[in-house]
Parts: structure tokens; C-alpha cells; sequence
């Protein structure tokens, strides 16, 4: 009796689990679909690579200000919320996070704006390119805020919400940017549109969420626990930095900013993958900290790293055949980048998988590993980058990316393994070493071969599903229950009407 109630509330965490990806996955599908189909507009309107390089790099410059400016505060906002159910408490959680971010952020805006003259040098390898500076300032005032003032949302985890923004947003922006693209403004357009797009997102989620900051709320003394968590988190968030932007600079500085441009275009392309790991995040955080307590906690987010790592996986094998053809759609000098998305595709999810391990370590209060073993693949990624970029143009920086992530992947595996906060089962090992092998044989043997990939693609699938057969079983059931359960109502709703 008492394995059949444990049963049962594992597969209620799972179906949990499963239901927020779904949402999410929706909500973030959306979000990414439109920025994915319109890079292939946007590249082919731009006449000149090197502009389409400049306007990307104020993505860059915008994502280490922001890291600087929330300072981890966004994590340690989300684990605190849940340390209480106690709405009075919850209220100066967020409260107390905004008015720091909005200080902290306010700082970091001055600051990009006095180093204006070194960002131009060496970000955009353009002295004169202050208004690019200026427009980055502005979009890390907005954006980090925005991260803060939003958080109430998916912590309450209100799903539809989340799927009407990660609607309007991208569609919003785009809106914007391509009439001012076809005006000719070919650097500052999408900047510029970002910025207005997320500026009208902030202001709609500071009247959703209105009721859970205000300045009455903050309370000095809750600062000590939520920088006790956050400062140790500000390096990992640099160090993520290194990993997602440092090869583009390095790129722009070493092969110039028409290198640097098609790098930018085929990582869009590639971090399609941030359709899973979007996902992934929005139903994640209310998942691991509203169920931290629980006594199966390390067996459950063992058993999310290795579904993650499966779905991973197959879909990264699909996208090696496919990338070819994809390409196909950019204008011909971009085509040479088919091959880097593909290791940028991989890349972010395994960023992911790492997340969902070092969850461990915020659980127990101990933020200071992830930046130690995240640094490892870090240092890794520079050294591959200095190296290889010379060699092998924008592929080295690729190879340098994945590289990286796999070593940090792999230690912190080990090291929480030996810690006795995860369970490392042999099928995540037969998997993880099927991908790799999958992957050196499609580099070297199949690249661009569509007919072969697509068979060896369809032969990894099938292993995987087979290794994780009980839970697509699991999965189905769940599906047509789900599916019966909704005829039934529509069966009832009919009598009901025809009566």
C-alpha cells in the first residue's frame, strides 16, 4: 500500500513536471519561432554582413551588464519566495529584490555609459559607434528590472500569461524593426525595437503584478539572506557570459565583424534549442523549489537531468541533418555557418543540464561550487577559442563552446555524485556516450549527407526510446487519459445541450 501512495505521488510530481513544459514549452515556442523565421528576413534585407554584426553585438554587451546588474538576485529572489508560504513575507521578498535591482542596475547603466570609448574598441572594433553604447545602457536599465518585476508571474505560476507575453514580445519587436530596416537603419533597428519591446513588457507586468512590490514592503533585513545567495551567483553568471558571448568579441577582434555576423546568424539559428531550455526554465524553477522539501528530491531531479539530457539528445541528431537545408534559406554568404549551429545547438542544453544539476547546491545553500566547476569549462572554452579560431574560423569557437559546457557537465556530475546529491544511472552513461559517437560520425562521415543522417538519426531515437521506454509509456497514458477525460466532458456538454 505504502509503495502504491509513493507511486503515485512520484507520477504526480511527473505529471507536474510534464505539464509545465508543455505550457511553457508552447509559451516559449512562440518566442522563439518568430525570431528564428525572422532572422532569415532580416539577414537577406541587411546588404552588408558587418552591420548585421554591430546591431547583434549590442546583444552581447547587453547580456554582461545585466548579469552585472541583477547580481544573481533573481535566483535568490525565487528560492527565498518559496523558504515561507506566508504572502506578508513573500511581498518583501520581492519588493525588497526590486528596489536593490533597480539601484544596482541604475549603477551599471552609468558604468557602460563611462567605459563608452573601450566597449566601441573592443566590441564593436569602432570607435564611433558611442549610440550603440548608449542604446545597450538603456536596455540594461530596462531589462534587469524587467527580470524582477516579472518574476511574481511564474512563481505564482500563472501559465497563460506567460504564453500571451512570449507572444507579443517578439512580435512587438519585430513589428517595429522591420519598417525601420527597410528605411535603411540597418544597425540601430533591431536595438531599437528591443528596447521599446520590452519597455511596454516591463510596464504591463508592473500592473499585473503591482500588488507584490511596494516601497513600504522593503525590508533591510531580508537584503543579508538574498545576497547570501545571489553574490556568490554574480560569477556564474559571467562565467555564462564567457561561454554564450566571449567568442563572438573574440571573433569580431580576430576575423573581423563580417566573421562575427555570420557566427551571430547561425548561433540564432542554433540556439533554437532555446526552445526546450525556455521551456525547460519557466516550468523548472516552480518545480524544484516548490517541491525542494521532498523526501525523493535528489532520485526526482536526477531522473529531470536525465530526460533532459535525452530529449537533447535525439533532437540535436535531428538537427544535424537538417541544418544544411536550413541554410539554404540565407542568403549565400551565411551557409558557411550550418555546421557551427550545429554545436551551438547542443551547447545551451547542455548549459541546462548543468543548471538542473547545480540546483543541488542552491537547495542545500551552496552557491560557490557552480562558479568553480562552471569556471573550469570556462577557461577551457577561452583557450579552444584563442586557439582554434585562427585555424578553423567560426567552427573552432563552436567546437570551443561545446567543449567547454561537456567538461563543466561531467565534473559537476561526479562531484555531486560522491556529495550523494545525484544518482547516476548506467543508461544516462550509454546515452550521453551514444551522443558523442552520433556526433563525431556525422562531422566526419555523413556531413551533409541527408539521406544517411536521417536514417542514423532515426536508429539513435529509437535506442533512447527504448532505453526510456517505462516513461514514454507513462507519457502516452497521461496523453489519453488527458484526451479521454476532454471527449468526455464534450460528451456531457452535448447531452446537456441536447436535453
Amino acid at each position: 500500500m505504502k509503495n502504491k501512495k509513493e507511486t503515485n505521488k512520484g507520477n504526480n510530481k511527473l505529471k507536474l513536471f510534464v505539464e509545465n513544459m508543455l505550457v511553457y514549452g508552447f509559451g516559449s515556442i512562440i518566442s522563439k519561432l518568430v525570431p528564428l523565421i525572422m532572422i532569415f528576413v532580416v539577414t537577406n534585407i541587411i546588404p552588408d554582413r558587418g552591420d548585421f554584426g554591430k546591431s547583434d553585438m549590442v546583444n552581447t554587451v547587453v547580456s554582461l551588464a545585466s548579469a552585472l546588474a541583477v547580481m544573481g538576485m533573481y535566483d535568490a529572489m525565487y528560492r527565498l519566495f518559496f523558504e515561507k508560504k506566508d504572502e506578508d513575507f513573500q511581498k518583501k521578498i520581492c519588493s525588497t529584490t526590486l528596489f536593490f535591482t533597480m539601484f544596482s542596475s541604475l549603477v551599471v547603466t552609468l558604468l557602460v555609459v563611462v567605459l563608452k570609448k573601450p566597449i566601441c574598441k573592443y566590441f564593436y572594433t569602432d570607435t564611433q559607434a558611442d549610440y550603440l553604447v548608449y542604446l545597450a545602457a538603456l536596455s540594461t536599465l530596462v531589462g534587469a528590472t524587467n527580470t524582477i518585476i516579472s518574476a511574481p508571474t511564474r512563481m505564482q505560476n500563472k501559465r497563460k500569461v506567460f504564453l500571451v507575453t512570449n507572444t507579443v514580445a517578439p512580435i512587438l519587436s519585430y513589428s517595429i524593426s522591420i519598417p525601420l530596416l527597410l528605411k535603411g537603419y540597418y544597425v540601430i533597428a533591431m536595438p531599437i525595437a528591443a528596447l521599446i519591446a520590452s519597455l511596454v513588457i516591463e510596464i504591463s507586468f508592473a500592473v499585473m503584478n503591482r500588488k507584490w512590490f511596494s516601497f513600504k514592503k522593503v525590508d533591510k533585513s531580508l537584503l543579508k539572506p538574498l545576497l547570501a545567495i545571489a553574490v556568490p551567483l554574480i560569477p556564474n553568471f559571467l562565467i555564462y557570459w564567457v561561454f554564450n558571448s566571449s567568442d563572438k568579441v573574440m571573433i569580431s577582434n580576430i576575423l573581423g565583424q563580417d566573421y562575427q555576423a555570420v557566427y551571430s546568424a547561425c548561433s540564432k539559428l542554433g540556439h533554437v534549442s532555446q526552445i526546450i531550455y525556455t521551456a525547460f526554465a519557466g516550468g523548472w524553477q516552480f518545480f524544484a523549489f516548490s517541491t525542494m522539501k521532498e523526501k525523493n528530491q535528489v532520485k526526482n531531479n536526477s531522473l529531470v537531468f536525465e530526460y533532459l539530457g535525452a530529449i537533447s539528445y535525439v533532437a540535436t541528431a535531428f538537427v544535424c541533418v537538417f541544418a544544411p537545408v536550413v541554410f539554404l534559406l540565407m542568403r549565400n554568404d551565411y551557409y558557411e555557418g550550418y555546421i557551427s549551429s550545429t554545436y551551438l545547438f547542443l551547447a545551451p542544453l547542455l548549459q541546462m543540464l548543468f543548471q538542473v544539476a547545480c540546483n543541488q547546491f542552491i537547495v542545500v545553500k551552496k552557491t560557490w561550487p557552480n562558479a568553480f566547476i562552471l569556471s573550469i569549462g570556462a577557461i577551457v572554452n577561452v583557450i579552444l577559442n584563442a586557439v582554434l579560431i585562427p585555424i578553423i574560423g567560426i567552427e573552432g569557437a563552436a567546437i570551443a563552446t561545446l567543449v567547454g559546457y561537456t567538461i563543466s557537465d561531467i565534473i559537476v556530475v561526479i562531484v555531486l555524485k560522491k556529495m550523494k546529491l545525484m544518482v547516476v544511472t548506467p543508461r544516462l552513461v550509454i546515452s550521453s556516450g551514444l551522443m558523442a559517437v552520433y556526433f563525431l560520425c556525422w562531422r566526419l562521415l555523413f556531413i551533409g549527407k541527408l539521406v544517411i543522417g536521417m536514417i542514423c538519426a532515426v536508429a539513435f531515437m529509437c535506442i533512447i526510446v527504448y532505453l526510456y521506454r517505462s516513461e514514454m509509456n507513462y507519457l502516452l497514458q497521461l496523453i489519453g487519459n488527458r484526451n479521454k477525460k476532454e471527449n468526455e466532458q464534450a460528451d456531457n456538454a452535448k447531452v446537456c445541450s441536447d436535453s
